[in-house]
């Protein structure tokens, strides 16, 4: 999809293409629907990926970012199962903050059973507090710090905060089964089993189900904050 550098709402990073649509698709679709500039950043092509082409990732990434309404996607290029914060990939991903510098940034949670997308949080939590140092890539401007906020892949906690995605669930699944190569099982001496392609879809939902449980309704998407979470007024935001 085409690229825009215009300042973003939202910037939302993963390790891999389907990270954030599995972590937080109906919060993506739910902002883009109120006209808030959502943007995709993944570190890696996923060349390492059982199944599926780097080519087809990249396409079916394409897909779902169309279905979710976002501003754009870009992908980083950096190495599979090598991210391993040097400073070449800190100043990578430090560079697309400042270039378009978002209010709020979304990370994977930095406990997953995927080392990546350990890896891919830490990256992010140090580019973050990079990009507001002036002296650090004096070339492009400092950013203030923004939110930043941490999204479930494969494991979870008790969350800090929880959206209601109910409305926007059925987007949450179109942009999944965008990921035919991932979450479809294909017959044929080259496909893989993965736990992806092993009813992976159906516990995200379930998942998602068991969130929305805690406040009575049918899907919700959780996130952590390492900081405070700051409340300007008390029963504001409450239904």
């Amino acid at each position: 999809m085409s690229i825009s550098v215009e300042p973003l709402d939202i910037l939302v990073f993963g390790a891999h293409a389907d990270d954030a649509e599995i972590g937080m698709a109906g919060t993506i679709a739910k902002h883009t629907a109120s006209g808030m500039r959502v943007g995709l950043c993944d570190l890696t092509q996923a060349e390492l990926s059982s199944n599926g082409t780097v080519e087809l990732r990249l396409q079916e990434a394409d897909a779902a970012a169309r279905v979710l309404g976002v501003a754009m996607r870009i992908n980083l290029g950096l190495p599979d199962r090598g991210l391993f914060g040097t400073p070449e990939q800190i100043a990578a991903v430090t560079e697309v903050i400042r270039t378009y510098a978002p209010r709020m940034v979304f990370a994977p949670h930095w406990e997953d059973r995927h080392p990546d997308h350990v890896a891919c949080s830490k990256l992010v939590q140090e580019a973050v507090f990079n990009a507001k140092l002036r002296r650090y890539m004096p070339d492009k401007p400092a950013v203030s710090l923004p939110e930043l906020y941490f999204y479930y892949i494969n494991d979870w906690t008790t969350p800090d905060v929880l959206v209601d995605v109910t409305d926007h669930y059925a987007l949450k699944q179109e942009a999944l089964g965008c990921y035919r190569s991932q979450f479809i099982k294909a017959e044929g001496e080259n496909a893989t089993p993965t736990p992806l392609n092993q009813g992976y879809i159906e516990r995200v939902q379930a998942r998602d189900a068991l969130l929305g449980q805690a406040r009575l309704i049918p899907y919700a998407e959780g996130f952590t904050v390492k900081t405070p979470y700051l409340v300007h007024l008390f029963g504001a935001s409450r239904s």
